[in-house]
């Protein structure tokens, strides 16, 4: 027998992660934080949200949600199909997947696995960047592995304190 109860209070908890996933990513599209430095990189706030449903959730919510904030805010914002949806899709397909599987098969934290999803992130759209553009797209490579690194800690302290607040928060 199904709980409905608890299946709704799921849905809504999710989609209110998706929720705050799009309206920080949206923020985040305004601050032009790197540009000048490294053009179209972005701390991902908007990643907080993914990772800790990667937590609370497991793999397959975690990917629906980031799948569902790339086409929201494809939608809203840069366009549905543009280069940049390409982009942000393959960052976080590949960061997605890579991040579940470094949670399975290593001790590291919530940190470490964030800064994995960030590497690979930024790996996923230079992959699509080499494949809309040419092979030189991969001297920009180690310019944007530069910066995942503390964009990593970041969201991962971040999603750590998500996680906590929300397991938390359903004690009570």
């Amino acid at each position: 027998m199904l709980n409905y109860d608890n299946d709704l209070k799921k849905t809504v908890r999710l989609a209110m992660f998706l929720a705050f996933s799009v309206v920080l990513s949206m923020i985040e599209t305004l601050i032009p934080l790197f540009n000048g430095i490294i053009p179209g990189f972005k701390i991902g706030l908007a990643n907080m949200m993914v990772l800790a449903v990667l937590y609370i959730y497991g793999f397959k919510d975690a990917f629906t949600l980031g799948i569902l904030k790339v086409i929201l805010v494809g939608i809203l914002r840069t366009g549905l199909f543009s280069t940049t949806f390409f982009f942000s899709l393959s960052g976080t397909i590949l960061s997605v997947v890579l991040m579940a599987l470094f949670r399975k098969i290593t001790p590291l934290s919530i940190i470490g696995i964030s800064i994995i999803g960030a590497i690979s992130h930024s790996c996923g759209q230079i992959i699509i960047a080499i494949l809309f553009f040419n092979i030189n797209m991969i001297y920009y490579l180690p310019f944007i592995l530069l910066f995942s690194l503390p964009s990593g800690i970041l969201v991962g302290y971040f999603s750590k304190e998500i996680v906590n607040l929300y397991q938390k928060r359903l004690q009570y």
